[in-house]
């Protein structure tokens, strides 16, 4: 028996439940419903059952995605020794396929029924509204398990991008702005745009970093299909416009000079621009997963504040 195998069968359950779980995700995930809220609170509608509601549901659904994408990834084969991310559970063997699919079927039940609750508290369980959101719910979960599920997954066909600018932008941020104030405005797109670039920011780098192991696996995701070099220009534009687009809503709805506060944010995002231009080695760009996932957060709660402030 090697080392390495050794080395794996010593890591507890727990932890390698945990680490499927892949909590570094989810505040990116929180911050769409953060971004959601503090705009209902701009336009003086906020409650905070919905927002509570709201993130538990939202925090279900991430969990439920990661772990599909956990084994989705292991049957096709992206998970393999070439990988220069942090191994997958199911494919190092810490997780049998049964048991993620287990905890895969708890999940979507989990977001089921939070979803439901989240549903009724807000719009009550009747009208076109709610069987809207309804199917809005059923699709967000749908999108979880099809990114690298199933014969033919999206994520694979380089579709991914478009799924998370749709989830994690428009409907993520417009769905629960709506369950908060009963209402949309046109304005709102913008920050929700926003948030919805910075999230296909933070898989673009993750598909820059996995670029040659998902080629092998035939996972044409954008970085494939574009080039590393072209990849990194398509980086650039994801988080420069992800910017302009908080900004122009700032000069949209002027208050005072602290709806500014946000823009000590743009030098993470320059940070994380450059890194991902020049370092080559796949392996080194990891820890710049999380740094893009929490400067996203940290530019959302900055783009908010400014708001409950102004």
């Amino acid at each position: 028996m090697n080392a390495d195998k050794i080395e794996i069968e010593t890591i507890p359950k727990r932890k390698a439940w945990v680490n499927a779980m892949r909590l570094r995700t989810l505040p990116l995930a929180l911050a769409t419903v953060g971004m959601g809220s503090f705009l209902a609170h701009f336009y003086g509608l906020f409650r905070w059952d919905i927002l509570l509601l709201t993130c538990l549901t939202t925090l279900f659904l991430q969990i439920l995605s990661n772990l599909a994408n956990d084994y989705g990834d292991a049957q096709h084969g992206a998970d393999s020794k070439d990988r220069e991310g942090p191994g997958r559970v199911v494919q190092l063997g810490l997780i049998s396929k049964t048991e993620m699919m287990n905890a895969i079927i708890i999940f979507i039940m989990l977001s089921l029924a939070s979803g439901l609750w989240l549903l009724y508290i807000s719009l009550g369980f009747s009208g076109k509204t709610f069987y809207f959101f309804l199917v809005l719910g059923v699709g967000a979960i749908l999108a979880a398990l099809g990114y690298t599920l199933g014969k033919k997954p999206y994520g694979y066909a380089g579709l991914g991008d478009f799924f998370v600018l749709l989830f994690f932008g428009i409907v993520g941020v417009g769905g629960s702005f709506y369950l908060q104030t009963g209402s949309l405005h046109f304005d709102i797109w913008l920050p929700a745009i926003s948030c919805g670039l910075l999230a296909v920011g933070v898989l673009n780098l993750n598909n820059i970093r996995d670029i040659e192991s998902d080629r092998k696996a035939g996972k044409k995701s954008i970085p494939v299909r574009l080039g590393r070099e072209k990849a990194v220009w398509y980086h650039w534009a994801l988080l420069f416009l992800a910017f302009l687009c908080c900004l122009g809503f700032t000069f949209m709805h002027f208050r005072s000079m602290w709806q500014l506060v946000f823009l000590i944010a743009l030098p993470l995002l320059i940070v994380n621009g450059r890194a991902v231009k020049n370092i080559k080695k796949a392996s080194l760009l990891d820890p710049f997963l999380k740094q893009l996932a929490l400067s996203s957060l940290f530019m959302i709660l900055t783009f908010g504040l400014g708001l409950m402030l102004s």
